[in-house]
């Protein structure tokens, strides 16, 4: 159970994201972000020192010990993550949580360590790690205050991030609690890019993890603030807590690349779910080029539970170096498909069945955005099974389960992604207020840059927006059918042709994507209509 000040502010509490990545290389880092068009609500960019370039992969304390750590805790398992294999499969960071240190500042106002904990203080923890060839991760507060009420480092930025570089800290995680009132994006912004540069002034490289938990949508602006950043409350070891953080990350994969991560919090394995739920989430996180941060108590870890964190199938898929974020490809029914293109031209797929029994679940190898080819090789990366295709990917997946192929041969075209802006009104084609319930009718809107207009056009030729399809409503083909947001599931009414003189058909109706009566204003509805040629049903791509 988690330790609450209550003094925090209302929402989530998060304990735990440390780990680094990589030396300090002083070069731009492009994050490579799967879309066509930059906006300034996008970030260009990763923070551009070298750092992350993968996912962050290590351990924290928090889920499986709470407050109850100590110096002795972190050396029993840095010591396991190397005797377990772990380490030579990419886990690297070691991350204290919370309740590290004393209640007060010293009379020069450092942090001191709570010494009965840490008898060799932060820098001989920090050594003993670094002897293992690991690295050390460390836990502190953009307030005033830890979420466990412990000194925060509000106005003590540049203080704090010294004696970090002088413990040989190698990754931050900054929590959100305490926040003194910050309420708008830009005090977020301006409290979170304090610590950035106190951090960048040490001249060490340290991995800066941002956890606000997602509350001011840190995707949209987080990217040259840290290396990763929430984007949900805090998970817990339940199957419907990890299915929650699902879908509430799944969906912003346009934002990810290497050096800016999304992080849908800390891996459960091994702390309470069954063997599958353990198995599906290791495989959606890497499926999302999510962190992979083990919550466990790693030294009395279960072989199942070792064997799962292990995986170097699925490692490889999440630390592949195209950094791509895992995309939905079909939703509906609480069946699940994503496809991840991977550096080599292969395709990560995932089957991931929602509900209560075993259900077969099918996508082609056009919609994962694979072509080119007369068969294609299948590897079950739980199984290591191999097969071939020519073209239909399908699997009986268990309750809760997943099913992970790689898929190769042919070529591989990732999708991309664009505002859709009319030629009429100048406004977007819009998912009003992000709303995902099926059924939501299209609208225009001011161009902003969200995510709600954001449309992924893929090669099953759906339009998607945070993890649904583009629909014509209940499959009519007369003009005047709304055109609505739909859990994807590759009916001809979801799919979409985007022609060279700007119209949008549906490929069951032919008739075109309209703004409906040739309406300029903000919330004017999308609909089908016969095409015309009109402004209204012409819309250009950026």
């Amino acid at each position: 159970m988690r330790v609450r000040n209550p003094l925090s502010r209302s929402g989530p509490r998060r304990a735990g994201r440390v780990a680094a990545t990589a030396a300090l290389l002083l070069v731009a880092v492009g994050a490579a972000f799967w879309f066509v068009d930059v906006r300034s609500a996008v970030p260009a960019q990763a923070l551009g020192n070298g750092l992350a370039l993968t996912p962050p992969m290590g351990w924290n304390d928090w889920n499986a010990y709470g407050c109850n750590v100590s110096e002795s805790l972190v050396k029993q398992t840095a010591d396991k993550i190397v005797s377990s294999g772990l380490a030579a499969a990419g886990y690297q960071y070691v991350n204290i949580d919370d309740c590290w240190m004393q209640s007060s500042r010293d009379a020069n106002g450092n942090l001191q360590p709570d010494f009965g904990k840490f008898p060799d203080g932060i820098s001989g923890t920090a050594a003993y790690v670094h002897s293992k060839g690991l690295k050390l991760g460390i836990y502190e507060d953009a307030g005033t205050a830890t979420c466990a009420g412990f000194p925060g480092s509000l106005g003590h930025e540049t203080q704090d991030a010294q004696s970090f570089a002088s413990w040989g800290v190698d990754y931050l995680k900054y929590d959100n609690c305490n926040n003194n009132g910050s309420s708008t994006t830009q005090q977020y912004i301006n409290r979170y890019s304090a610590m950035r540069d106190a951090l960048a002034a040490t001249g060490r490289p340290i991995v800066y993890s941002i956890c606000e938990w997602g509350v001011n949508s840190p995707w949209t602006w987080a990217g040259n603030v840290g290396h990763l950043w929430r984007t949900t409350g805090d998970i817990t070891p339940t199957y419907s807590s990890m299915l929650s953080i699902f879908h509430q990350n799944v969906g912003l994969d346009s934002y990810a690349g290497p050096g800016a991560w999304n992080d849908p919090d800390m891996l459960e394995v091994g702390n309470g779910m069954s063997a599958t739920e353990d198995r599906t989430e290791f495989s959606l996180w890497a499926q999302m080029a999510a962190p992979l941060l083990a919550g466990n108590n790693l030294v009395t870890a279960s072989a199942t539970t070792l064997s799962i964190l292990g995986n170097t199938s699925v490692i490889a898929v999440d630390q592949d170096s195209l950094g791509k974020q895992g995309r939905l490809v079909s939703s509906g029914g609480g069946l699940d498909v994503l496809a991840k293109p991977l550096a080599n031209g292969d395709v990560s797929v995932v089957l991931f069945n929602e509900n209560a029994s075993t259900a077969t679940i099918s996508t082609t190898v056009s919609a994962i955005g694979k072509s080119g080819a007369s068969s294609y090789a299948l590897t079950d990366l739980w199984t290591g099974a191999t097969s071939t295709t020519t073209d239909t990917i399908s699997a009986a997946v268990p309750s809760h389960g997943v099913v992970m192929y790689r898929v190769a041969g042919g070529s591989s075209t990732p999708p991309s992604t664009t505002i859709l802006r009319g030629a009429g009104s100048g406004r977007c084609l819009d998912d009003p207020a992000s709303n995902t319930t099926n059924g939501t009718q299209a609208i225009i809107w001011d161009c902003n840059g969200g995510t709600n207009q954001q449309w992924t056009y893929t090669g099953a030729k759906q339009l998607q927006v945070l993890g649904k399809c583009l629909d014509a409503n209940n499959n009519q083909t007369a003009p005047g059918t709304k055109v609505v947001i739909w859990d994807c599931n590759g009916g001809t009414n979801q799919q979409w042709q985007l022609n060279a003189d700007g119209t949008i058909t549906g490929v069951q109706s032919g008739l075109c994507v309209d703004v409906t009566d040739a309406g300029t204003a903000n919330g004017t509805l999308v609909e089908l209509w016969t095409c015309h040629g009109g402004t209204n049903q012409k819309w250009t791509r950026s």
